[in-house]
């Protein structure tokens, strides 16, 4: 059956009390709470003709009127996109992700992600991570490349989500800042929330109960003038939590368009040579070099490596050759 585009309930006499999103998940099942509450948050929920929040508590004969959220699809349809693996067993995949694409479907987004490639390429993955995330235990940025793990069952994904949970896993990143750290290594510890009016963006929010901790430890691998080579390893994971914490602590990363302002980096930013416009990096440097897991059937501990990818590594040498400090 079709689902109406709108409806209207009175709330009973026995409903009196209840909260405006428990209220909407009972009536409506077909959608999760995250859904309705976005809905109510959105404005497409009125209560007697007026926006409440999701925790307002209901009155008897008071209407609630709702304009039912889109859905999206239900799961990402299977596309024939490369692949390429690192690992395969029977319990898990290890994907080195190219940069640019999105790891599940999401707004704007319902092609061409790593979700639709992994339904291609596998006739099992875990389906704890829903429908539009099969296999999916963890995420990297857009335009981040490197090493991302996979599921392939359920169990598997539980005693892989737990090591993430209890911080065992070990993650390893390699980025390019500018300017360069004023010390060789250090930890960064900075609650991370979202950005109070930047809706695409996260940002250091202490004072904010939303927000969650977060920890990063960097080491400068090398230096040059302006710029620095760093690997960095977070010990939490949160969104953007790399990418947040250098830009914080003031050396945000190389072509990271939300945090450091500038797209992408051309040969004549480095060698000085203005007229140069031979584009180096047009996303983020950033790359998920290397992770580190207990097996999930053996226990036994794996590393899995990815190298640099091209771009990456034509933007180090030419930082090499043009700003090696004398």
């Amino acid at each position: 059956m079709t689902e109406p585009s709108d409806a209207s309930l009175q709330v009973a006499a026995e409903e009196a009390g209840h909260r405006l999103d428990a209220f909407l998940a009972k009536h409506f099942t077909s959608y999760s709470r995250v859904q309705l509450r976005r809905a109510v948050s959105e404005g497409q929920v009125l209560v007697d003709g007026r926006n409440a929040k999701p925790s307002y508590r209901l009155n008897e004969d008071q209407t609630v009127f709702i304009t039912f959220p889109s859905r999206g699809p239900t799961g990402p349809a299977p596309e024939p996109i490369a692949l390429d693996l690192l690992y395969e067993d029977e319990c898990i995949a290890v994907v080195n992700k190219p940069y640019g694409m999105v790891v599940h479907p999401a707004k704007g987004h319902w092609s061409g992600t790593l979700a639709a490639a992994l339904s291609h390429h596998f006739t099992q993955l875990s389906s704890l991570g829903g429908a539009t995330r099969p296999g999916i235990v963890h995420r990297l940025d857009r335009d981040t490349s490197g090493v991302i793990l996979v599921a392939k069952t359920d169990t598997a994904h539980t005693k892989i989500a737990a090591q993430f949970e209890a911080r065992t896993v070990s993650k390893e990143y390699c980025a390019l800042v500018s300017p360069s750290p004023d010390r060789d290594r250090d930890w960064i510890n900075a609650p991370i929330g979202p950005h109070p009016y930047q809706r695409e963006k996260m940002a250091i929010r202490p004072d904010v109960a939303s927000a969650r901790e977060a920890q990063t430890f960097y080491e400068v691998t090398e230096r040059f003038r302006g710029i620095s080579y760093l690997k960095v390893k977070p010990k939490t994971g949160r969104t953007h939590q790399i990418r947040v914490h250098l830009t914080h602590a003031g050396y945000p990363i190389l072509a990271d368009k939300l945090y450091s302002g500038r797209s992408r980096i051309v040969r004549g930013d480095i060698s000085g040579l203005r007229e140069d416009t031979t584009v180096l990096l047009n996303r983020q440097a950033l790359h998920a070099h290397r992770l580190e897991i207990e097996h999930p059937a053996s226990g036994e501990r794996m590393e899995f490596v990815s190298p640099l990818p091209e771009d990456f590594s034509k933007c180090l040498a030419e930082i090499r050759k043009y700003r090696t400090l004398r």
